[in-house]
C-alpha cells in the first residue's frame, strides 16, 4: 500500500499512519523526513508496528534504516569542486531538523579544511530542501561584492533554485558560477544546464528497506527478536554540465 504524505502538518501525517494501522498493515517504510519524526515513531510503537527508515543522516536507535554516508558524499562533491579549481565555494544548508543536513555540512567543511580552503561563514546560507529556499539563498550569495565561484546545494531542489537565481542575474552556469546538487532527483532532467549531483540509489535503498521489513516481520511470527540494522549503500558522483573551472575575474 502506498500513502502520500506531502505535508508538514503533524495531524495529517498521523492521520495517514492511522489509516495504514486500521487497514491491518504490519509494518511501514518511512522516507524522509518521516524516518526521523519522533511523533510518527511514538504512534508506531503504540501499535507495535515495524518501521524501516530510508535516508536518515545517521543510524537510528528506534528502528532499522537504509542510507548512504551523507558525510562522505558531501565530502566527495566538495573535493570535486576543489579539483576543478574552486576555492570560493558556498554551501546551501538543508533543513535543520534532519540529521542528513548536518552530515552534509560536516562533509563540506571537512573537505574544505583538508584542502586548505577557508570556510567562510558568509558563504554558509540556510535552506530548507525546497526550491524557493535555494533561490533565496543563491540570491544572497550572488549579490555579494565578491560572490562564490561555486555553489553546492545540499539537495537538488535547492540546486535548481540556485541555477534560476544565476540566470535571473544574467549569469551563465557554469561559466560565471558552478552549481552542484545532491540526490539526483528527476527535477534535474528539466534543467539547463544539467546539474552535477550526488546520486542516491533510491530503488536499491527501497528494495533493501522492504527486505528488512519482511525479515523483521517473519522473525516476530517465529517468536524471535531482531536487532535494529543500519545498512549503508554506496553513493556516486554524477558529473554533468553545471560545473566547470572558475573563470578568472
Amino acid at each position: 500500500m502506498l500513502q502520500k504524505c506531502a505535508t508538514d502538518d503533524d495531524n495529517v501525517e498521523r492521520a495517514v499512519l492511522r489509516k495504514l494501522i486500521k487497514s491491518g498493515a504490519d509494518g511501514v517504510v518511512l522516507p524522509p523526513p518521516l524516518g526521523e519524526h519522533a511523533g510518527v515513531h511514538a504512534l508506531l510503537r503504540e501499535h507495535d508496528m515495524h518501521a524501516i527508515a530510508v535516508s536518515p543522516g545517521l543510524p537510528l536507535t528506534h528502528c532499522s534504516s537504509v542510507r548512504i554516508n551523507d558525510f562522505k558524499a558531501a565530502y566527495d562533491m566538495t573535493r570535486h569542486l576543489m579539483d576543478m579549481g574552486h576555492t570560493q565555494i558556498a554551501f546551501i544548508k538543508g533543513h535543520p531538523s534532519l540529521s542528513a543536513s548536518g552530515e552534509r555540512l560536516r562533509g563540506f567543511e571537512a573537505a574544505m579544511r583538508e584542502g586548505g580552503c577557508k570556510v567562510q561563514r558568509a558563504f554558509l546560507v540556510q535552506g530548507y530542501f525546497d526550491y524557493r529556499s535555494g533561490l533565496d539563498a543563491a540570491e544572497k550569495l550572488l549579490a555579494r561584492a565578491e560572490p562564490p565561484t561555486a555553489i553546492f546545494a545540499s539537495n537538488d531542489d535547492m540546486a535548481a533554485g540556485a541555477v534560476s537565481a544565476a540566470h535571473r542575474r544574467g549569469l551563465d552556469v557554469p561559466t560565471d558560477v558552478s552549481v552542484a546538487g545532491f540526490d539526483d532527483t528527476p527535477i534535474l532532467g528539466a534543467l539547463w544546464p544539467a546539474v552535477t549531483t550526488i546520486r542516491q540509489p533510491v530503488a536499491q535503498m527501497a528494495e533493501r528497506a522492504v527486505d528488512l521489513l519482511f525479515k523483521e516481520m517473519r522473525a516476530r511470527r517465529q517468536g524471535l527478536r531482531t536487532a535494529f540494522v543500519d545498512q549503508v549503500v554506496e553513493h556516486s558522483l554524477v558529473r554533468r554540465e553545471s560545473v566547470a573551472p572558475p573563470r578568472r575575474r
